[in-house]
């Protein structure tokens, strides 16, 4: 399964959770369903697969039940612009498990569940680092969270727009911006808002109409 996975976990205890907390946490999860889980990633330079840290938000009906963040060892260099942002150096993620561990341990409940993102970046990455581990590409069911925001709340559009940092002080979330983790928690939580005051699962708010245009919603 992936052992080695097991013992990831965040720099400065990211969720409060040290290695053997997020170890648990990930195997807790692995076997379990979820009505979806959301993914972010962090790199550790431009190339958009030297994934260094991964948050998962797993939701189960209307409610966030497990954040796991692990660290990951790209093998690479890590670029100081990165880690300004994010915080993590190459010490942090020395002896973590690499992508391909990830793979190994995670692959199989990635690609059975509906996955969100906030933006396209973070499917982009996780292709990019399963592409140079030698891998297929998963048939991963990838969904926008930025896109189901915009649905929600056109009124941001000029206004602050519909990315994390606005949202955080708009919808008044808590979360620490760049961090997997916390990242993939506030896109679960973004989600959850949005389904609350549509009154209709993420699925519903993007389907197309006919013609392939997004279906624009009015807010109750």
């Amino acid at each position: 399964m992936g052992n080695e996975l097991l013992r990831g976990a965040s720099p400065g205890q990211g969720q409060g959770q040290g290695q053997g907390q997020a170890g648990a946490g990930l195997a807790a999860i692995l076997h379990k369903s979820f009505r979806f889980v959301a993914v972010d990633v962090e790199t550790a330079n431009s190339d958009a697969g030297s994934i260094c840290q991964i948050g998962l938000a797993c939701v189960s009906d209307r409610d966030v039940e497990k954040v796991v963040t692990l660290l990951i060892d790209p093998k690479c260099r890590f670029d100081g612009m990165n880690v300004r942002i994010h915080g993590i150096t190459a010490a942090h993620v020395s002896g973590e498990p690499t992508f391909a561990a990830l793979l190994d341990a995670l692959g199989d409940f990635l690609e059975r569940h509906l996955l969100v993102q906030h933006s396209s970046f973070d499917a982009r990455a996780i292709r990019s680092a399963t592409e140079a581990c030698g891998r297929p590409p998963q048939p991963l069911k990838w969904h926008d969270s930025v896109k189901v925001a915009r649905l929600a709340w056109p009124e941001f559009k000029g206004n602050g727009g519909h990315g994390l940092a606005h949202l955080k002080t708009a919808l008044g979330l808590d979360f620490r911006h760049h961090d997997a983790g916390e990242d993939a928690r506030a896109a679960a939580e973004i989600v959850l808002m949005a389904e609350a005051r549509l009154q209709k699962p993420f699925p519903e708010i993007l389907a197309p109409r006919p013609g392939g245009r997004l279906r624009r919603q009015v807010a109750v």
